[in-house]
């Protein structure tokens, strides 16, 4: 083979490998702007288990504490988050306020909750908590849903699932939040707070102290969070 024919072909494989690595390079480089930008777009579920510390919240008649079922469902909650790889923040995983002030103030807390959601990004709040009412005939599950873009098509159909699963022959319906729900007043993100039941009724208090009962709960929330994300296009 003469030199230059020999020549020739090494500058063709030089060629053939700088015009390999500039397709590398180009196909890296679109992939990560798709990964920045799916970064950018992906939601953040953000699981709140009401009150905790010294504030208990709502109190059963046998002592049982609204924080600490709270707790149990939101742990429960992000599990399921975690099994369908959904991005997620729990606020609270343990028996804890997140006011930042040595005495503990409940204004203050609900501040750092709503300083803590505005973080994530692209979050969806979804806040637990747990009824109470004078008297012991109220029962069942009520959905509350801030003014924010999102938040009134998430809490109807939570709503409607917890009903379906759980209190088929409740009549309440999904409820725009008041100013009085400070962290739901103050987030412009998809947010609703969850009534799962009411510890002042004997039945509903029973039903939530039980770990099945708290996982059904949680994997309705889950499937109305995922159905909600399904709906928007965010999955």
């Amino acid at each position: 083979m003469s030199r230059f024919l020999r020549g020739t072909r090494a500058r063709l494989v030089i060629l053939l490998v700088l015009l390999g690595a500039a397709v590398l390079l180009t196909f890296v480089l679109e992939r990560k702007q798709e990964t920045d930008a799916d970064a950018r777009t992906r939601m953040t579920l953000v699981i709140d288990p009401g009150h905790g510390g010294i504030d208990s919240g709502a109190v059963g008649a046998d002592g049982t504490r609204e924080s600490d079922i709270n707790l149990a469902i939101g742990l429960k909650l992000r599990a399921l988050a975690e099994l369908y790889g959904q991005d997620n923040t729990l606020i609270r995983q343990d028996d804890s306020t997140k006011c930042d002030t040595d005495a503990y103030s409940e204004h203050r807390d609900l501040e750092c909750r709503t300083e803590l959601v505005q973080a994530q990004q692209n979050p969806v709040y979804i806040s637990i908590h747990q009824n109470d009412y004078p008297t012991a005939q109220p029962s069942g599950s009520q959905v509350i849903y801030a003014a924010g873009e999102g938040s009134a098509e998430l809490g109807t159909i939570t709503h409607a699932n917890l009903l379906q699963n759980l209190y088929p022959s409740s009549r309440r319906v999904a409820e725009p939040a008041t100013r009085r729900l400070y962290i739901l007043s103050h987030l412009d993100c998809p947010a609703i707070l969850i009534e799962c039941g009411f510890v002042s009724n004997p039945t509903d208090l029973e039903n939530l102290k039980k770990p099945g009962y708290q996982t059904t709960l949680a994997a309705t929330i889950m499937g109305s969070y995922l159905q909600y994300m399904q709906n928007t296009v965010r999955i």
